[in-house]
């Protein structure tokens, strides 16, 4: 009898101590969570210090145009992977540092920055439009690199969704189909969600295919960079017409 009571006390401590593990399971965070909320922190962080910095310039920074240049991709989220093992993001962010630096020379333009390294933001939680959103910003431009499964694909797109973002992908198109020389492949529209739930002209530039060896080649270079960089830069003057 006194072993069957023994068994039993066993078996409702064993019970017990299972659901108290199932309960600091269920309780603890998971990884891509965690990473999820540490990468939108450090992202409102971002809007802020930028918005510290912009409010040094006074009163006269309500007048100036707020461009948003939002490189693709970040952290765990590589993009598309290119022909000699290159990550999107990682050119993506080059790429777009540049623009701002070309930029921020202009003085009637404040401009801002999605990530200036490399971060995870997350797509769910519509971290990229709800910057541009909340920063009242006038202009969004995202950069990306283009992929598929023929590494002989070439060309430069551009992407918008609304129709107040048309005029703008049209004319940032023009100058940077010119300045990369890859095939023009034209403006098409799509379903984003950075650009469907910005609330300002928005659009996607599809630089080119780090997935064409040739292509993926000059795309890596700083040359091509400044290049495509200046073309944006000059197809946001257009836009805003600034001379």
């Amino acid at each position: 009898m006194k072993k069957r009571i023994r068994i039993s006390t066993f078996g409702i401590l064993v019970i017990l101590l299972l659901i108290a593990v199932s309960l600091l399971v269920d309780q603890k965070p998971s990884a891509s969570n965690s990473e999820e909320n540490k990468s939108q922190s450090k992202n409102e962080q971002l809007i802020s210090n930028q918005a510290d910095d912009k409010s040094s310039k006074g009163d006269t920074a309500d007048d100036l145009y707020k461009v948003v240049i939002d490189p693709g991709h970040g952290g765990n989220d590589p993009g598309s992977i290119g022909a000699s093992g290159s990550y999107e993001k990682d050119f993506t962010l080059s790429l777009a540092t540049k623009v701002y630096q070309l930029l921020k020379q202009i003085p009637q333009i404040d401009v801002y920055m999605t990530r200036d390294e490399d971060v995870f933001l997350s797509a769910e939680a519509r971290v990229r439009p709800k910057f541009a959103n909340d920063l009242g910003a006038d202009l969004y431009i995202s950069i990306h690199a283009n992929t598929f499964t023929d590494p002989s694909v070439s060309g430069t797109e551009t992407y918008y969704y609304n129709q107040n973002s048309l005029s703008l992908a049209n004319i940032i198109h023009k100058h940077v189909a010119e300045a990369t020389g890859f095939r023009n492949r034209g403006v098409k529209k799509e379903n984003y969600f950075v650009l469907k739930d910005t609330t300002m002209p928005a659009t996607l530039l599809e630089i080119g295919y780090i997935t064409n060896p040739k292509d993926e080649k000059m795309m890596l270079t700083d040359q091509f960079q400044e290049s495509v960089a200046t073309s944006i830069k000059n197809g946001v003057k257009e836009y805003l017409e600034i001379d």
